[in-house]
C-alpha cells in the first residue's frame, strides 16, 4: 500500500499527480513528495520495526513508491557507533559516527537515493536510467542499474578521481566524461532529459530520488533509541542531504515516533567550494554560485540545487556552517582513520574537519550529543593522500633486517623467552 498523495511545489504548494515532474509549472519552484501522514501514523509504531529487514526499506511507508521495492534490497541500515577515541581527541563527551562508507553495494550514501529512484523509475515505465554525478552517484546508478537490468548512462566531470571512474566502468554503463565542472555536467543532463525518454535520477525524477536521503536521518533516530541528537554535522554538495535529514526528523515527530524532532544541523563544506556555508554565515537567502577548486570532488557543486533549502534548514534549526581547507580535509581523513579505524573519502574529511573547528569555536558545545555524517569510502579518493602518509618500511625476509630497519621503534621492546 502506498501512502503517497502526490507531488507538491515547495514554494506555492500547488499539487501535482505522481508523475514525472521536478519543477512547478506556475512558479518554477522545486517539487517534493506529499504523504498521507495521518494514515501512516495509524499504521506505524516503534514496535513495528522490530521484525523488519535491516535495510532502508524498513521505512517503506515514508518512501515514494507504489508497489514493492525492486532495487537496493540490501542497502541502508549502516553502522552507527559511539566514537570514544575521537571524542577524547576532540574533547567532547558524546560523539557518534553514522558510517555510510560501508553502504552496500557501492560504499556511499548514494545507494539510498538510487534504490528509491530506480524502484520508482521502473514503476513509471522507464527502461533507461541516467545521472549527472561527481562520482558516488555514478557508481550507485551503474551498480543498481546492472542488477535491475536497466540501460544506463552516467555523466561525470572529466577530471574525476580514477577510483570513482573505475567503480562505474566495472558495471558496463555508458560513462560520459564531460570537459567541465559538475555544474556543466548537470546543465547538459537537464537538456538531455528534455530530449531523451530516460529517467535522470537527479533531474526529471529528482523528487522521488531525493526522498531516499531521509532514510539516513530515520536510521540515526532509530539507532540512537528513537531520539534526535543535539547536533549533526553534514557534508553539503547540492544541499539535499541536509534538507532530507531535517525532513526525516520532522516526519518521525509528525507520526509520533520521535518526541523531539529538533536537532541543530551544521553544513560542512570545502573552502574551495562553499556556497552554502557562505550563505549560512551571511544569513542570506541568496546562495551565490562559485567555481569549485577543492580536493573534495564529491562536494564540488558550485551552484547547488538545494542550496536555498539547505541554508534555510540549517538556520531554522539553530545550526551553523564551516568551510575547511584542503590540508584540513586530509588531516580530518587521517584523524578519523587513526582514532576510529574508518577510512573515509574527502567528504568525510570535510565533515570531521568542520566539526573540529565548530567545537573549538564553541559553536557546538562539548557536553552535548554530536553525530558526524560519514557518507563515502576512502578507497575511492586515494589521490589526496599520496605523499602524505609516509612509505612502507621495506626489508629483507630476516629478523636482522627487520630489527635494523626499525631499531628506533623497537628500542625497549621486550621479546619472547
Amino acid at each position: 500500500m502506498s501512502f503517497v498523495l502526490g507531488l507538491k511545489c515547495r514554494e506555492c504548494g500547488r499539487l501535482y499527480p505522481k508523475e514525472v515532474i521536478n519543477v512547478c509549472e506556475y512558479c518554477f519552484g522545486s517539487i517534493e513528495v506529499d504523504y498521507d501522514y495521518d494514515a501512516i501514523q495509524r499504521t506505524l509504531s516503534r514496535a513495528a520495526f522490530a521484525s523488519r529487514p535491516k535495510s532502508l526499506w524498513r521505512y517503506r511507508e515514508l518512501l515514494p513508491i507504489e508497489g514493492e521495492p525492486t532495487a537496493g534490497l540490501s542497502s541502508g541500515f549502516t553502522p552507527f557507533f559511539r566514537a570514544e577515541r575521537l571524542a577524547d581527541t576532540l574533547g567532547v563527551s558524546e560523539l557518534y559516527i553514522k558510517d555510510d562508507s560501508v553502504s552496500h553495494p557501492t560504499l556511499s550514501f548514494k545507494d539510498r537515493v538510487v534504490s528509491v529512484a530506480l524502484t520508482r523509475a521502473k514503476e513509471l515505465g522507464f527502461d533507461t536510467v541516467a545521472c549527472a554525478s561527481t562520482g558516488n552517484l555514478a557508481n550507485a546508478v551503474s551498480s543498481h542499474a546492472a542488477r535491475a537490468g536497466l540501460k544506463c548512462y552516467v555523466f561525470i566531470p572529466a577530471d574525476l578521481e580514477i577510483g570513482k571512474v573505475v567503480a562505474s566502468l566495472i558495471y558496463r554503463p555508458t560513462v560520459v566524461a564531460v570537459e567541465g565542472t559538475y555544474d556543466d555536467v548537470n546543465r547538459l543532463c537537464a537538456e538531455l532529459s528534455a530530449k531523451y525518454p530516460w529517467a535522470f535520477v537527479n533531474v526529471n525524477i529528482r523528487p522521488y530520488y531525493a526522498e531516499g536521503s531521509k532514510t539516513y536521518g530515520f536510521e540515526i533516530a532509530e539507532q540512537l533509541g528513537w531520539r534526535a541528537p543535539a547536533h549533526i554535522v553534514i557534508p553539503a554538495a547540492s544541499g539535499s542531504l541536509i534538507t532530507k535529514i531535517a525532513k526525516a526528523f520532522k516526519e518521525l515527530h509528525r507520526i509520533g515516533l520521535l518526541a523531539e524532532p529538533q536537532a541543530k544541523l551544521y553544513a560542512a563544506q570545502a573552502a574551495g567550494c562553499g556556497p552554502i556555508a557562505a550563505a549560512i554565515r551571511e544569513r542570506s537567502d541568496i546562495v551565490k554560485p562559485v567555481k569549485p577548486n577543492t580536493i573534495a570532488k564529491s562536494l564540488a557543486i558550485g551552484n547547488p540545487a538545494d542550496g536555498y533549502y539547505a541554508t534555510k534548514a540549517v538556520l531554522e534549526s539553530g545550526g551553523w556552517a564551516e568551510a575547511v581547507s584542503d590540508d584540513e580535509i586530509v588531516e580530518g581523513m587521517k584523524l578519523l582513520a587513526e582514532t576510529e579505524g574508518v577510512f573515509t573519502e574527502t567528504a568525510g574529511g570535510v565533515t570531521l574537519a568542520a566539526a573540529k573547528k565548530l567545537i573549538e569555536q564553541g559553536v557546538i558545545p562539548r557536553d552535548e550529543s554530536i553525530v558526524l555524517c560519514i557518507t563515502g569510502n576512502g578507497l575511492k579518493t586515494q589521490e589526496p593522500l599520496v605523499n602524505r602518509l609516509g612509505q612502507a618500511v621495506r626489508i629483507k625476509p630476516s629478523i636482522a633486517s627487520f630489527e635494523s630497519s626499525l631499531a628506533g621503534q623497537l628500542a625497549g621492546a621486550t621479546t619472547k623467552r
